[in-house]
Formats: structure tokens, C-alpha cells, sequence
């Protein structure tokens, strides 16, 4: 009786370690039994684009004032800022530039400055910002150019999202020899598509 007490035991204890050494390879040999269950979820959102748009100095801009003989007068307008919120990839735009003949009095020929009487130059950028390439038309006085017709002010091109540039363009008057004394009003507009 004692030989058979002691052998339960001994079985009960084998047989317990088996088990034991049986689920920890089932647990190695089977990983992703042992692990919490995982899943994922779709998630989506959108991103709208803006406008283009363009800012100009908002009051009138005086560019000075010399002698009927000085031959040329020459100034600055003041800030020109292009924004383009269209959030496009490899976008792009072009500014323009043109302008209105300048007048003082009655308008009579000799009180008449004609646009083609005015070269503009961009210059380089003041400010920039965002992804791409954003260049002057005209870089130096050299390069100015005559805007009695639309005449390219700056470009924007390669641009990645939103971007803008902004530059203080300068005007140069040639005073025609038959100008008289007065002030001379006229309108230079930028624009851009």
C-alpha cells in the first residue's frame, strides 16, 4: 500500500509537468493565440483650396517731384503682394502690370504724360514664402519695361501649396520736353491670374 501511495504522487506530478511543458510550446509554437486581437480604422479628411489674390499700396502714392527739365522722374509704389491659396500642386501664376496715361489740368496735350512715356521695373522679391520659384519680370533698371500694355510684373511657377511674394516696383517717368508745370494723376494696375 505504502509503494502505491507514493507512486500516485510521483504520476500526479509527471503528468502535471507534461501539461505544463505542453502549453508553453503550444504558447511559443502558436504566438498569435497567446495575443490581443488587433484592427484598424480608415480615417479620411480633406483639404480645400483658396483664392488668388493680389494686394497694391491701398492710398495714392506720390513719386516726388522735380523740374519740367529734369528729363525723368523716377519712384517707388510701394508693396505688391501676391498670395495663392489654391493649395495646387505644380501650380503657377503671372502677375501684370499696365498703366493709364497721367494728366494735370485740363487734360489739353501738353498737361498729357502718355503710358508709353512709362518704363516699370519689378525688382527682386521683398518677401517670399512657401515651395517654388518666384521671379521678378524685371530685375534691374535695365530690364524696365514700357506698360502702356500689360506687361509681366512677377511670375510664380513650380509652386507647391500655399505661397506668395511680394516686391516694391519702381516707376521711371520720361518728362516729355512740351510738359508744363502741375500735377500729373494716372493709375497703375496690377493684376493676377
Amino acid at each position: 500500500m505504502k509503494s502505491d501511495q507514493k507512486a500516485t504522487p510521483m504520476k500526479t506530478l509527471r503528468a502535471g509537468l507534461t501539461a505544463l511543458v505542453g502549453a508553453t510550446l503550444l504558447l511559443v509554437a502558436l504566438p498569435g493565440i497567446a495575443s490581443a486581437a488587433t484592427t484598424g480604422t480608415t480615417t479620411t479628411f480633406t483639404l480645400t483650396g483658396g483664392a488668388i489674390s493680389i494686394t497694391v499700396p491701398t492710398a495714392s502714392v506720390n513719386l516726388g517731384s522735380v523740374s519740367v527739365a529734369a528729363g525723368t522722374l523716377s519712384g517707388q509704389l510701394g508693396t505688391v503682394t501676391v498670395h495663392d491659396g489654391r493649395g495646387l500642386l505644380n501650380g503657377s501664376w503671372t502677375s501684370t502690370v499696365s498703366s493709364s496715361h497721367f494728366s494735370a489740368g485740363d487734360q489739353t496735350a501738353p498737361e498729357i504724360i502718355d503710358a508709353t512715356s512709362v518704363p516699370y521695373w519689378s525688382g527682386a522679391a521683398t518677401a517670399t514664402s512657401g515651395i517654388g520659384t518666384l521671379v521678378g519680370g524685371q530685375l534691374t533698371p535695365a530690364a524696365a519695361v514700357v506698360i502702356n500694355a500689360a506687361q509681366t510684373a512677377f511670375t510664380g511657377g513650380s509652386l507647391i501649396g500655399d505661397n506668395s511674394a511680394s516686391w516694391n516696383p519702381t516707376l521711371i517717368v520720361t518728362i516729355p520736353s512740351a510738359a508744363v508745370d502741375g500735377t500729373y494723376t494716372g493709375t497703375v494696375t496690377h493684376t493676377v491670374a
